[in-house]
């Protein structure tokens, strides 16, 4: 402000001054000084808001992924069971938000298995996500485990027709296209898969990160370093990140840990842990060095997850109430630890 008045003020001088050289070319009025003083001010000082800064939404560089404000984002989050659960949507995600978690995963039906999601149900939850300030990454359940290509079309083929629940929310909504999709582990068909269906994604006009599950539901980290190379080259956007999964076979112990993750980002590919656990059917799971790696190589984590585990496995969830007032052992160590989301967590600078 204080170089337009002193602009302003040095014009006006030189127009009323004798010693004003006749060869500069001089506004005829004080009105047009002062609008042409104003329009190259404006021209020099002007730098592009937060808002024009966050219209490119994340990006996958090399292992990271930038948000968009080309900040790094590590995620930290909690996976929450939308489909099957919800009337505790709000209750939930406000919980969720409230132990400190930056991202939140969300369970969706396609309506090939659950009820189908609309695009306006799509955007209630990722608009209260929003609100929380928790980045989204929305997953179809539907075909979990399943082996035939013509199912993940069938997925895709969902997710172009509720596309207006991702177009324009490329900076808060990540696209987690199916929850482990290929039971056996079968690298090969897992990679037909993907880059089969991603460039017709890209070419419906969805530009949101794109998120890959391993094979072998989830657990099969190998399939990531043998075909992610693959896969990623098949996003025109290059905006491809992958997941594992670990529960007893994944996670099992220190060595198979770092190895699914780093044989992944020794390629040059971004990876986080989608999904994880403290034990599961077959055996235990050692979640603390899960957090432990993460941590100390900035890897993200998504819990599994808040509440309404069953068939079983109810000892998953960390939550033994859905407003949260009451962790289990589980939840305490995802939100409490050393390691945990209260102390490793941090929000996503498009929130900042």
């Amino acid at each position: 402000m204080k170089s337009v008045l002193a602009g302003i003020i040095s014009l006006v001088l030189c127009l009323t001054s004798t010693g004003c050289s006749k060869n500069i070319n001089v506004p005829e009025s004080i009105p047009e000084a002062i609008e042409q003083v104003q329009t190259e001010a404006s021209s020099e000082t002007s730098v592009p808001g937060d808002n024009e800064s966050q219209t490119g939404g994340f990006t996958v560089s090399g292992t990271k992924l930038l948000d968009a404000n080309g900040n790094a984002f590590i995620m930290r989050g909690i996976n929450h069971p939308h489909a099957w659960f919800t009337s505790q949507d709000e209750t939930a995600l406000e919980a969720i938000a409230a132990t400190g978690a930056n991202t939140v995963r969300i369970v969706c039906g396609s309506g090939q298995q659950y009820t189908k999601d609309t695009v306006d149900s799509l955007n209630k939850i990722t608009d209260k996500c929003k609100e929380l300030e928790m980045i989204a990454v929305l997953e179809v359940h539907d075909i979990t485990g399943k082996d035939e290509i013509s199912l993940l079309e069938t997925t895709a083929e969902y997710w172009i027709e509720v596309k207006e629940a991702l177009i324009g929310k490329e900076n808060y909504v990540i696209l987690n296209i199916a929850n482990e999709w290929v039971g056996n582990w079968d690298g090969q068909k897992w990679c037909d898969g993907y880059t089969s269906v991603i460039p017709k994604l890209r070419a419906a006009g969805i530009k949101n990160t794109i998120m890959v599950d391993a094979a072998g539901w989830g657990q099969y980290g190998q399939s990531i370093s043998d075909f992610g190379e693959k896969v990623l080259a098949a996003d025109q956007d290059g905006n491809t990140m992958f997941s594992v999964h670990m529960y007893d076979t994944a996670g099992k112990n220190k060595t198979t840990i770092a190895g699914n993750i780093k044989r992944a980002t020794d390629k040059g590919l971004c990876i986080i842990v989608g999904e994880f656990g403290w034990n599961h059917t077959d055996g235990d799971v050692d979640e603390e060095y899960i957090l432990e790696y993460c941590a100390e190589n900035n890897i993200g984590w998504l819990a599994w997850s808040w509440k309404g585990n069953g068939g079983g496995v109810e000892y998953l969830d960390l939550a033994n109430t859905w407003d949260g007032t009451s962790l289990s052992d589980w939840g305490k160590t995802v939100v409490e630890s050393e390691n945990g989301l209260k102390k490793t967590s941090k929000k996503c600078s498009i929130f900042g």
